[in-house]
């Protein structure tokens, strides 16, 4: 296996089933109050499902950016997380594992998405990790969170893609259970069964997203997420030297769970990663 750089950012997301906890520096002000907040505050505590920011942790203590913060479905999974943190000296990211299922459960089953719906697809459920690492910035400026083995793969793939006069850009990485939640409650608002949804989206939790390993990838001057990334020279060269890296792509032509060719999207397999030929 070839030697792995350290991660490129050694800030990192903790993450619970209904709130994230972000480094203040990596947040967007949406305000000017906003904006002295997240001048003053080391991490930010944010709902998932619709992003609003919770509370900020500054040098003098907790700061509740909400009223009745205590009553925040959730806040005492992020104080928890919180005090894991403060009991260790260097947090290891690596170990930090995985968030149960049981709440995404209960909302596949208030949703009516079909109990057959894994095996029929061969798709597994996929749990969130406890912590993502920051990974740099995809196309739109935003954080990119990956697995820390992840992060530490794709910056080792994306320099030696440089090196060879290749640009490789990431488009979305890591997706919450709740991102894919939203989506199917909004369409469902608007008069969509479950089943027409299926045929386009896939079910929350099923996604290879939500485990902080998948990466959406594109090239400059191509359109993210569209079939014809593979006349590009970055397809070709994720092609020949991905694997090198623990990267393959999921969707192939023809795969066995019937999701559309996916050209451009990757998944870290650690165990895959295949040796550089002399």
């Amino acid at each position: 296996m070839r030697h792995l750089p350290p991660l490129p950012h050694k800030s990192f997301l903790l993450n619970t089933p209904d709130i994230e906890l972000w480094p203040a520096g990596l947040l967007r002000a949406r305000s000017n109050a906003d904006a002295r907040t997240l001048s003053r505050a080391w991490r930010v505590l944010r709902r998932k499902h619709d992003g609003r920011y919770l509370a900020a942790l500054l040098p003098e203590g907790m700061l509740p950016l909400v009223p009745r913060l205590s009553h925040e479905s959730g806040i005492e999974a992020a104080w928890d997380a919180l005090d894991r943190l403060d009991a260790v000296r260097g947090f290891a990211i690596d170990d930090a594992g995985q968030l149960p299922l049981d709440r995404l459960q209960e909302r596949l089953h208030a949703l009516d998405v079909p109990e057959e719906y894994g095996k029929r697809t061969g798709l597994p459920l996929v749990p969130e990790p406890a912590a993502l690492a920051f990974a740099g910035l995809d196309r739109y400026r935003r954080p990119l969170w990956l697995t820390a083995g992840a992060a530490r793969a794709w910056e080792a793939m994306r320099q030696t893609a440089s090196a060879d006069d290749v640009v490789l850009e990431a488009i979305s990485g890591y997706r919450s259970h709740d991102y894919q939640l939203g989506i199917f409650e909004r369409k469902l608002g608007r008069g969509q069964t479950v089943e027409q949804i299926l045929t386009v989206n896939a079910a929350p939790g099923f996604s290879e997203h939500h485990s902080g390993n998948a990466l959406d990838i594109g090239a400059p001057g191509e359109p993210p997420a569209e079939e014809s990334f593979e006349a590009t020279r970055a397809f070709a060269w994720l092609t020949r030297r991905a694997g090198q890296f623990g990267f393959a792509m999921s969707y192939p032509r023809d795969n066995p769970h019937g999701i559309v060719y996916e050209p451009w999207h990757w998944c870290y397999q650690p165990r895959m990663v295949q040796e550089i030929p002399d």
